[in-house]
């Protein structure tokens, strides 16, 4: 009887009151009840208060100045980055010579040797198509100073990433002091690296390798660190109970225990590089990416295609290889004797074919093997402009159709979030962020938007935020409901694996050029090629997590007479909710990152600002923007991700 009295209360207790977000959305009306009333007599106007900014331009206005001046005196720049900027230029020289001296056929043999070694003949034959294609197009020359520039800053890149990611991965003070340092250069707009660059070394190759650097090497020192921190407790206290001494241990156990986080990391940082190699073409890096910014200054879809082409194969081609690098076993390729005689012959091969067209005078590409797609490119796009732009009868053309989402959605959404006051946005977003996560996570939420007003960009950045709810929102629609139908039928999945492929590695500067065919100039066109680079990665992670849940679970609810939607609704979906909400993450990541580049085709706020400062050489504007980016990233990123503890808990 003691016990029933004992129990009874608890079990008393209504369902919902026992659930954990109960408890903080009593606290936050609580909360809510008390702070409105007082800064609503505080602070009355919504805007963000101008004593409560913080104005940059002066100090960096200085330091834009001083560097001017200096540039050609000061013996930081003379003995320095002059010897930095010198060596880039003779790597990147040497590395093009080098290319240019193999010929199109011995670059070509060698690739797909080293495809060959790496993955065997399917992908060594595709990327001897791939490398022939570049050719085919007209792109060769542009595609070596590419591939150039590539080798140097990916060298560099995983260099410097390697060794941040040793003193990460072998001292936990180190790793904590880079981490947050790391997180702020991945959020880092790509285009705000050019700024600072260009203005210590002036417009050329060597500010478009180091600022591809500075992009490209946090991935390879994250994975790195991960890599060496993750090694196998066991096999560690095995190793040091032999007497190894600490290098011994990093040399003989450590590093090869990471080979394939180090391969993964090698992996991201040319996607990464070849990304910012084609973005770095604005301030003079020569190559494919300058093929392409010059297309998107005089909307040529066909040249843009032409030279977008090519990018797209090296990415393919330079991700199946490094991928195939990583998950390859090393016992396949016999002992360590077969494996090196098996490169050393691919080697003799690939300097033979090259000396074999150097002999016969044949380095350079055919003028009679070239293929123009620009002009039929142009004639369907003309088409597509002609009968679609505004002659599609009873449903409006496409100019009718951006017109429309701009006046119904996105000029609402930028009224009503300005129309906020300052301090209700911080209470919607530390509310939002607690809910999904921990007080911490609310706390870095709220002093990220903080920042932006102390930035003095309140205004911009609500309407940037504005266009990115925009972009997720439709790209959340049309990712799932795709990601569904991907999972479900093999068949799709098979048809949808290209596209995305091909969707995935074109480079951002491409979207837009067709998107402002279509849609004209405004924010409509950067909201479209925003949801049209996102949609990728949401469909990928939305399949893969429905094909990952629990075949037993489907089984069980095929056993009880489920329907397929019910088995969608109330089993795949439930327990595919970490990958659900990763896709949610990774598409407001995306979408971020396009939306500021739709600043140079009318997308405005921030992303103007930072077009802008690059352009007029404004260290200030372009500054301000770029970090009010990365604070908006950064609240972003916590309100729509839970914390681990709370995705391991199902919560």
């Amino acid at each position: 009887m003691a016990t029933i009295t004992a129990t009874a209360p608890r079990s008393g207790l209504p369902g919902f009151l026992k659930h954990p977000a109960t408890g903080k959305l009593l606290l936050l009306a609580v909360a809510a009840a008390v702070l409105v009333p007082l800064a609503n007599a505080r602070w009355a106007s919504g805007s963000w208060p101008h004593a409560l900014t913080v104005d940059l331009t002066e100090p960096l206005g200085k330091a834009s100045d001083w560097v001017i001046d200096n540039r050609d005196s000061h013996p930081l720049f003379l003995y320095f980055f002059g010897y930095v900027s010198n060596a880039v230029v003779l790597s990147v020289r040497a590395v093009y010579l080098v290319l240019l001296a193999a010929g199109w056929a011995g670059v070509t043999a060698a690739a797909a040797l080293v495809a060959w070694r790496v993955a065997g003949v399917r992908l060594a034959l595709g990327t001897g198509a791939a490398f022939l294609a570049c050719g085919l197009l007209g792109m060769w020359i542009p595609t070596m100073q590419t591939l150039a520039l590539m080798v140097v800053a990916v060298l560099a890149s995983v260099v410097i990433g390697v060794l941040l990611g040793l003193a990460a991965g072998l001292s936990d003070r180190t790793y904590r002091a880079l981490r947050p340092v790391l997180d702020t250069m991945q959020v880092f707009p790509a285009y705000a690296y050019l700024l600072p660059v260009v203005l210590v070394f002036g417009m050329g190759v060597p500010a478009a390798v180091l600022a591809t650097v500075v992009y490209a090497a946090p991935p390879m020192a994250r994975l790195t660190a991960l890599g060496l921190r993750g090694a196998d407790a066991g096999v560690m206290e095995a190793v040091e109970s032999l007497g190894t001494t600490a290098r011994q241990r990093l040399l003989t156990a450590r590093i090869p225990l990471a080979r394939k986080e180090l391969l993964l990391g090698l992996n991201q940082t040319i996607m990464m590089a070849l990304s910012m190699a084609v973005i770095a073409s604005v301030i003079g890096a020569a190559g494919l990416g300058d093929r392409v910014y010059q297309a998107l200054a005089s909307v040529d879809v066909g040249a843009a295609l032409a030279a977008g082409i090519p990018i797209v194969l090296l990415a393919v081609v330079l991700d199946r290889v490094t991928g195939a690098a990583g998950t390859v076993d090393d016992e396949l390729g016999g002992d360590t004797g077969s494996r090196w005689t098996g490169w050393a012959y691919a080697a003799v091969v690939a300097v033979a074919v090259a000396v074999a067209g150097r002999l016969t005078d044949r380095l350079d590409w055919p003028e009679a093997w070239l293929v123009n797609i620009a002009e039929p490119v142009n004639r369907a796009v003309d088409w597509m402009t002609d009968h679609l732009y505004s002659g599609v009868p009873y449903v409006g053309g496409t100019a009718d159709w951006a017109g429309h989402f701009t006046t119904w959605v996105l000029d609402p959404m930028r009224d009503g979030l300005q129309w906020l006051p300052w301090w209700s946005a911080l209470l919607i977003v530390a509310a939002l962020a607690w809910l999904i996560g921990t007080w911490r996570t609310a706390l870095t939420a709220v002093l990220a938007m903080a920042a932006i007003g102390v930035l003095g960009v309140w205004g911009p950045s609500l309407d940037t935020l504005s266009q990115v709810l925009a972009a997720v929102a439709v790209t959340l629609v049309l990712g799932f409901a795709t990601g569904i139908a991907a999972a479900r039928s093999e068949r799709c999945e098979r048809v949808l694996r290209p596209f995305l492929d091909v969707f995935q590695t074109m480079p951002q500067f491409v979207y837009l050029i067709p998107v402002v065919a279509l849609f004209g100039v405004g924010r409509a066109p950067a909201v479209a090629a925003a949801v049209v680079y996102a949609l990728p990665a949401v469909v990928r992670i939305t399949t893969q997590g429905l094909r990952q849940v629990d075949p037993a679970a489907m089984e069980s609810s095929r056993s009880m007479g489920a329907t397929g939607w019910q088995q969608l609704r109330q089993v795949q979906l439930p327990l595919a909710r970490p990958a659900l909400l990763l896709a949610l993450n990774q598409g407001v990541v995306l979408v971020l990152a396009v939306v500021i580049i739709g600043g140079l085709v009318g997308g405005g706020a921030l992303g103007y600002d930072v077009v802008f400062g690059l352009a007029q050489g404004d260290l200030a504007t372009g500054l301000v923007a770029g970090a009010a980016i990365v604070c908006l990233g950064l609240m972003l990123d916590r309100v729509t991700q839970p914390t681990d503890r709370r995705t391991k808990k199902g919560a």
